[in-house]
């Protein structure tokens, strides 16, 4: 009989779990709503590179994400938390493709351009355009120039 109450109320955990994952309306974990935009593979981001005077690649990655993972040779960067406040450095005659690591804040960046009245291709994914063969510029700083005069005043 214990076996039983503890089965029935294992199972009922099980309904109520489920019940409250489909409550959320469609969104990712972390109450995110999925996105819309279009996740661009890497012919796709070729051809839009085909044309640099019509097409911008908004990086919304951080600093340190862009020098380990590697980027593209010309971006816009602009963290996906500033991007609404940023709206305004943004050309509005280019063809954006919104990037991230794998598509996910590209995708969150991509959908506030297209409100914002943007023309977006889609949201890409840095690492993705690599696995399938593309190639990131790495940036890399320069040795230390061992002739150069040191900072004395501290």
């Amino acid at each position: 009989m214990r076996k039983l109450l503890i089965f029935a109320l294992m199972a009922a955990a099980v309904v109520v779990g489920q019940q409250a994952a489909t409550k959320d309306g469609g969104k990712q974990g972390g109450g995110k709503k999925k996105s819309e935009a279009k996740v661009l593979n890497r012919a796709e981001i070729d051809a839009l590179l085909a044309t640099p005077d019509k097409a911008l690649i908004i990086d919304v990655r951080r600093p340190d994400e862009i020098t380990s993972i590697g980027g593209f040779p010309v971006y816009l960067s602009i963290q996906i938390k500033d991007l609404e406040k940023s709206l305004a450095w943004i050309p509005k005659d280019r063809t954006l493709i919104a990037l991230s690591n794998h598509a996910s804040r590209g995708g969150q960046a991509a959908d506030i351009l297209t409100k914002a009245g943007f023309k977006v291709a889609g949201a890409a994914g840095a690492e993705d355009y690599e696995e399938q063969g593309g190639t990131l510029t790495k940036i890399v700083a320069p040795p230390p120039n061992p002739n150069a005069k040191q900072d004395t005043k501290k």
